[in-house]
């Protein structure tokens, strides 16, 4: 059961073939058995039980709320959440337990969905392999499979078999864990630079980032305003669409969510690709891709011309500029973000009471780690009144330029772009370690956070060598290890202008 689509489980629910309650002990029973993925910060086992108490009495009353009613999800723990602590991965923010719920999770609660608990990730969502928050890095569950463990057995003999686990990716590793993991049926991330379609890309699952404004970004607590996206994780592209359709539309409570009315979001019953135009940007050949994945990339490429797709070579040619943009960009807003921990109000605080500046300075050396710190520290040199102009504004101009990319090709009549979402596959902790968190972000993002500064919509997933059906559509790997290409289109009812 747990192995199904939510399709599928939502209607074994509804026929009486399990009840919630049955449903969500065995995802529970689950999160104790893979307890040491470090998958979740925080399992909500009392909460998530009388939740899927209730809805088993909507079922027997034949008053179901829905496809995601009874069905059990995770929350990654940025995300607040009203009497369960949200801590963001940080010393900052333990122990903080918010009074609302962010709106995101909230309308999964209204439709009935089961809340298993908050999951890992990087400390306040710095990072691209959650091995930087306060509770421990994730491991990526297919390090424990058969074919990975048989695979690394040839290469290294004699190696401590402990120590070979893969990352997740990140920063919403525990989310994408979580769901490959079978411990639930859809996750919540975020995404700013990829921090939702990166790990789901290296564990094998579908991650879904939307267009900025169409999901609401209330109550997510906040890396860089103009980019965050909640973003979604399910085990097929069909889940994500369901999911999709439950979050997607105008919050009062964020006025950059889009105005209109959603269309409801359902997938085709049969996939005709004959008149998509499918777009390779020729600058994400870059020179550090593995062979692997322009193997992979190329495979993709061919399986949709094969299916009658036009498939074209195009050019984004602000794209080299963009990481280093995103920089600037990202640890500006993270400057000014940060300010509000500072001890006075909520969160951390430290013992020294000398004064107000000395107690200000402590709390935040101890509740933030260097990678937080090191981002505070670039933002507010970005930001400083003699460099405003060459960095901060440079960089507004350039991230325009690169939007403009984006328009500019997809007003040429191409429909989708077709990029890999990361340079590799997942890697071994020990090897991710070896650089630092800048370094390995720098590489991890370059393929993905250009689209969250042009707003665009993205999804990790790719159809296997032989899918015909959406239900079919898997992020899935031609080797022993998951790696995926990236979708990014225009889809009517996700565009946000």
């Amino acid at each position: 059961m747990l192995g199904r689509t939510l399709r599928e489980v939502s209607t074994a629910l509804k026929q009486g073939h399990i009840t919630p309650t049955e449903l969500c002990q065995k995802c529970l029973s689950l999160i104790k058995k893979t307890k040491f993925l470090n998958a979740y910060i925080t399992v909500s086992e009392e909460v998530a039980l009388k939740q899927a108490e209730e809805s088993e009495k909507r079922y027997k009353k034949g008053h179901s709320l829905g496809d995601l009613d009874g069905i059990p999800v995770a929350v990654k723990d940025n995300f607040s959440t009203s009497s369960i602590e949200t801590t963001c991965a940080s010393n900052m923010l333990k122990g903080y337990v918010p009074p609302y719920n962010a709106t995101v999770v909230q309308k999964l609660l209204d439709k009935g969905a089961v809340l298993m608990g908050k999951t890992n990730l990087d400390e306040f969502a710095m990072g691209s392999g959650s091995t930087d928050g306060v509770f421990g890095p994730v491991k990526n569950p297919w390090s424990y499979s058969k074919q990975y463990r048989e695979k690394r057995k040839q290469k290294a003999h004699g190696e401590n078999e402990d120590s070979n686990w893969l990352i997740t990716g990140g920063s919403s590793g525990g989310s994408a864990a979580a769901v490959a993991a079978f411990t639930c049926f859809a996750a919540l991330g975020s995404d700013t630079g990829g921090s939702t379609r990166n790990p789901a890309a290296h564990c094998g699952v579908v991650g879904f980032k939307p267009s900025y404004g169409l999901v609401s970004r209330h109550g997510l607590i906040p890396l860089v305003n103009s980019m965050d996206v909640p973003g979604i994780l399910t085990r097929c592209v069909d889940d994500a669409a369901i999911v999709l359709g439950m979050l997607a539309g105008h919050d009062p409570k964020d006025s950059t969510t889009i105005q209109d009315p959603v269309k409801p979001f359902t997938l085709p019953t049969s996939a005709d690709v004959n008149k998509l135009c499918i777009g390779i940007p020729k600058e994400y050949l870059a020179p550090e891709l593995s062979s692997e994945v322009r193997s992979f990339w190329s495979k993709a490429a061919n399986l949709f011309e094969s299916e009658g797709a036009k498939v074209i070579e195009v050019s984004l040619p602000h794209t080299s500029y963009s990481i280093v943009c995103y920089h600037v960009l990202c640890t500006s807003e993270v400057a000014s973000n940060m300010a509000r921990f500072d001890g006075l109000e909520y969160g951390h605080r430290c013992d020294i009471n000398v004064s107000t500046e000395a107690m200000y300075a402590a709390t935040r050396r101890e509740g933030f780690n260097d990678v937080v710190r090191g981002r505070i520290l670039s933002g507010n040199f970005f930001l400083l009144k003699e460099n405003y102009e060459n960095y901060f504004i440079k960089a507004q101009k350039v991230r325009r330029l690169i939007a403009n990319d984006f328009v500019n090709v997809f007003n040429s009549g191409v429909d989708v772009l077709l990029t890999p979402t990361t340079l590799s596959e997942a890697v071994p902790y020990l090897e991710f370690i070896k650089e630092d968190n800048r370094t390995r972000s720098a590489q991890d993002d370059i393929f993905t956070q250009a689209v969250n500064m042009a707003g665009e919509n993205l999804t990790s997933a790719i159809p296997e060598p032989h899918a015909k059906e959406p239900e079919q559509l898997h992020v899935t790997s031609f080797s022993y290890l998951p790696m995926t290409n990236e979708l990014a289109g225009i889809i009517e009812t996700f565009v946000v202008t």
